[in-house]
């Protein structure tokens, strides 16, 4: 069998999109995925997400970490999604689609994609780091200088350790640049390693970073290592809402597999 694949990527965070309409991806063929995935013997990618059809929204995301398995919400890949869905004729400017955590609103214009992302009430607060999940769960740490971290080691340590264990958490290493600017590296998990950047880690961030009292500001910029994201939201009693990630989503390359 012959399918169609699509290479996106928005801020250096790259997936492989593949239009499962007809649902005739072997969804349940974690190696396959993990080996498309692989940037030595496959296409080369931080995630493999399919779009299918849904009985409630313009279209269903299934979203896989390169290590092949099932995961919580990607916020990139969901702009890289909607980006895809206009590209297929299946929306246009705006669009509601489901996803593992619920149902998404986005608009797209040029490319620069808006995706709204779950409110967030429980943030937890540690003299060291701040814990939220975001549509995946997140360790933010803040740091002097967040080029001189050791990312891998250090977000691999934190991923696997207490009290995170086998479940893990993404880790946020970051450095605040001004009244409402953060430079962000993340390692994530399933990649299990860090990428160039992450849509719900810069959301758990931008948030984090407002709960502790780094910034009053209610839209925030972060500078990854590839490229710029801004993150806006409204505060509601402990937690927030209408929250909005916004950035780039980019058609790299298509082209065939056999299964």
């Amino acid at each position: 069998m012959k399918l169609t694949f699509y290479k996106y990527q928005g801020t250096g965070n790259d997936f492989i999109l593949i239009d499962n309409r007809q649902e005739l991806f072997p969804k349940k063929n974690t190696e396959l995925i993990a080996q498309l995935c692989d940037r030595k013997f496959g296409i080369g990618a931080d995630g493999l997400i399919l779009l299918e059809d849904s009985a409630e929204a313009d279209f269903k995301m299934i979203y896989y970490n390169a290590d092949g398995n099932p995961s919580s919400m990607c916020g990139n890949g969901g702009r890289c999604l909607v980006a895809f869905a206009e590209y297929l004729g299946i929306i246009e400017k705006k669009t509601v689609f489901e996803a593992v955590d619920g149902l998404h609103e986005a608009t797209i214009d040029n490319g620069l994609v808006n995706l709204k992302m779950i409110d967030v009430q429980d943030i937890q607060e540690f003299e060291y780091h701040v814990f939220l999940d975001s549509g995946s769960p997140h360790h933010v740490t803040y740091v002097n200088d967040v080029d001189k971290v050791d990312v891998k080691a250090k977000g691999s340590t934190i991923r696997y350790g207490a009290p995170y264990f086998e479940n893990g958490s993404n880790v946020n290493f970051v450095e605040q640049i001004d009244k409402n600017t953060f430079k962000v590296r993340t390692y994530e998990r399933g990649v299990e390693d860090e990428t160039l950047s992450c849509g719900t880690g810069v959301t758990a961030v931008a948030i984090a970073s407002h709960k502790s009292q780094k910034t009053t500001e209610n839209t925030i910029v972060l500078q990854t290592p590839g490229g710029n994201l801004e993150v806006s939201f409204t505060p509601n009693n402990n937690g927030y809402k209408n929250v909005f990630l916004k950035g780039a989503a980019t058609l790299v390359f298509t082209g065939t597999i056999h299964l």
